[in-house]
């Protein structure tokens, strides 16, 4: 039987995680260059640069919080365990 995807370690899917956020931000900053061409205006670039950043947080967060949750998930050993 076949089994389901196995679950990266967390540094292997954050590690992507800037390489994302730069792919991303360029994304936006290309379609607010588009726009200033197009409509001919000169603030195209720096509301969709804002949107952009706007986005990347979003996801970090996500992303952060899903990392420190599944760190919260693994056993952990204290002191006071390994005395017993």
């Amino acid at each position: 039987m076949a089994e389901g995807p196995k679950q990266q370690p967390s540094w292997i899917r954050l590690s992507g995680l800037g390489i994302e956020m730069v792919a991303a931000l360029g994304l936006f900053l290309l379609v607010g260059y588009w726009w200033d061409r197009h409509f001919g205006t000169s603030w195209g670039m720096v509301i969709w640069g804002v949107v952009g950043l706007v986005g990347i947080m979003y996801n970090l967060i996500r992303q952060s919080l899903r990392a420190f949750k599944d760190a919260g998930n693994g056993q952990r050993t204290t002191d006071s365990d390994e005395k017993r």
